[in-house]
């Protein structure tokens, strides 16, 4: 009777904190707050992933307000972690702009819907655990890195940037190009200043800076000006125009690393936001995953990006003091009115949104730093693994890495510890068996 009531008061408690995911009473106007000004972060950076994706503007922030009502609905009873702010990922973009170079924009939609295919079924069979065994987290990092100079060198060069009609002829550092420098270097001093002071207290602020300060900038100085375009949204199924048989291979396998990458991304920040939680509440990365995919095959039907919850802003929302998915939710609701009102972005300078990208982009490539402690190894096969990205391709560098790394493994266990093929394979196999024991 007394292990009755102790699982029923464990049953109930367990609801109890499902629900507490989404919305909680008492953190209610902190997580308005939160929702707030995370959303003026979110909404720049947004920007410029979709850019850097080769997507519409106004296509990358429907794809983060519908990812922020999913997730938000599934907190109440299937919660992954409980502060984790969704959109689409900087280290995504490269990938998708050359899924949209590869097999056009109007077969990206396929793409997404099979992507989401096969994170449904790593789902189902939590397969994320072999993933992650199979990709060691530094060559993610490497793979991060070389996405991230990808970055950085696609955006440096609107620091300087002239609208269209003010070249200058030949002559190429004139006047209008030394006031845009000018501004760029106050910008990214004002940013980077403001960042170093408060990123653990109001990481927002340097991002509503840099905003205010470019649309004045700008007021008074001709610069190169966003303008989005106002797409038509049409809803329909997500069906493919490949010309050859070659094309449906090539997207099985595009779609395949896209998922991977994104669950392996998800399952990394999962921990990370765990760290950071207010209430030190655990995270299950598998409810994670249910929401990313039933967003991403969503998100398929009206032409929408990938996402996951990004570190970057799920770290802002919880300094903002979010305590529940509920701020997600005003995330959402925010980035809805701009999705239906894009004339109100056009007021925001190129060169700003340049600074905060090739942040993005400088901070990817800094995360190499972070591998150090997993040894001299780890650190330069992340380095080769980031130089082949950047050099080679994001697919092909990531491949020809993990061909590497399984090259040296097998002779590391074949020459020196003098173990048979069958033996090592063995072994490489008992390894995913005992994990999932344990796991199970």
């Amino acid at each position: 009777m007394a292990q009755e009531n102790m699982q029923t008061e464990n049953a109930h408690a367990h609801i109890e904190n499902q629900g507490s995911a989404a919305f909680r009473k008492e953190y209610a106007v902190r997580d308005v707050q939160a929702g707030v000004i995370t959303a003026t972060m979110a909404i720049p950076l947004s920007i410029g992933i979709a850019l850097m994706s080769d997507y519409p503007i106004q296509v990358g922030l429907a794809t983060v307000a519908f990812a922020s009502f999913i997730g938000f609905l599934f907190a109440w009873f299937r919660p992954g972690n409980f502060i984790g702010a969704p959109g689409i990922a900087a280290g995504l973009a490269p990938i998708l702009a050359l899924g949209v170079a590869t097999f056009g924009i109007e077969n990206m939609a396929f793409i997404i819907f099979l992507t989401a295919t096969f994170q449904a079924l790593i789902w189902k069979f939590n397969w994320q655990r072999y993933l992650l065994m199979a990709v060691p987290g530094y060559l993610v990092e490497g793979l991060l890195a070389g996405i991230g100079l990808k970055i950085a060198m696609k955006f440096l060069p609107f620091l300087w940037m002239l609208p269209v009609g003010m070249t200058g002829g030949e002559e190429f550092w004139n006047e209008s190009r030394m006031h845009v420098v000018i501004l760029s270097i106050l910008g990214a001093l004002i940013f980077f200043g403001l960042f170093q002071q408060f990123k653990d207290t109001n990481p927002a602020l340097p991002y509503f800076a840099l905003i205010v300060f470019g649309i004045i900038a700008a007021m008074f100085v001709e610069v190169k000006m966003l303008k989005v375009e106002d797409v038509e949204f049409n809803i329909g199924l997500p069906i493919p125009s490949f010309d050859s048989a070659w094309m449906w291979v090539y997207a099985f396998f595009f779609a395949l690393m896209l998922a991977v990458v994104d669950v392996i991304e998800q399952v990394m920040s999962n921990a990370a936001i765990e760290k950071i939680d207010p209430l030190k509440r655990t995270c299950n990365s598998n409810n994670s995953l249910l929401s990313i995919w039933v967003s991403n095959m969503g998100s398929s039907f009206f032409g929408g990006m990938t996402n996951l919850d990004g570190l970057a802003k799920s770290s802002t929302n919880r300094l903002a003091g979010a305590y529940t998915k509920f701020s997600v939710l005003v995330i959402g609701l925010l980035i809805t009115f701009f999705v239906f009102n894009v004339h109100h972005l056009d007021h925001l300078p190129y060169f700003a949104l340049a600074i905060i990208m090739s942040f993005v982009g400088i901070k990817m490539v800094l995360g190499l730093l972070h591998i150090a402690k997993h040894g001299p190894y780890a650190m330069l096969l992340a380095t080769l693994c980031g130089v082949l990205v950047f050099e080679v391709g994001i697919f092909e560098g990531l491949v020809i890495t993990l061909v590497i790394h399984a090259l040296i493994y097998y002779v590391i266990f074949k020459k020196i510890n003098c173990q048979p093929t069958g033996s090592i394979v063995r072994k490489y196999f008992e390894k995913f068996k005992e994990d999932d024991k344990e796991l199970n």
